[in-house]
């Protein structure tokens, strides 16, 4: 089993959370045939974007940096609420992907939501190829919100 830790995010985080931002959207934007320097300038206000869309409907949310023997792996932000826990964010960056990090997360938040018999939910972007992890976990769709679907995992189901 891989040592993974959750720290939590200090204000000299923010050189790291731009790159696990830019590191989940990079392919994408590369797409636009843009040159390096506007891409990087583009994907820098849609993370400072992001960050003040979670700071305001997300204020009481755990931030929380994953590290995997010390090192930084990702992210997870998550809302403990009266009805329901929510996962706000978690991102990975390439190297820990694909290596079970995420799953053991999400695991450890079930048991959290079994234990406060709550609801575990997240919005995922149809095209997220996480999408499928959450599936195989047993999130289930509740909501189609256009671009995103709204997931949730709910103990005894």
């Amino acid at each position: 089993m891989i040592d993974t830790q959750l720290r939590t995010v200090t204000d000299a985080d923010t050189e790291i959370l731009l790159a696990i931002y830019i590191s989940t959207r990079r392919e994408e934007v590369a797409q636009t045939g843009w040159p390096e320097s506007r891409q990087q300038a583009f994907l820098a206000m849609q993370a400072r974007a992001q960050h003040e869309h979670y700071a305001r409907h997300y204020p009481e949310a755990e931030r929380s940096l994953i590290l995997v023997k010390g090192e930084v792996a990702g992210r997870l932000y998550v809302g403990h609420w009266q009805r329901e826990i929510r996962i706000v964010d978690i991102a990975l960056l390439p190297p820990f992907r694909g290596a079970g990090i995420g799953s053991r997360l999400l695991q450890a938040l079930q048991e959290r939501a079994r234990t406060d018999g709550k609801p575990l939910s997240i919005h995922v972007e149809k095209t997220n190829p996480a999408l499928r992890l959450y599936q195989r976990l047993g999130f289930k769709q509740r909501e189609d919100k256009g671009v995103y679907l709204l997931m949730d995992w709910r103990p005894g189901d």
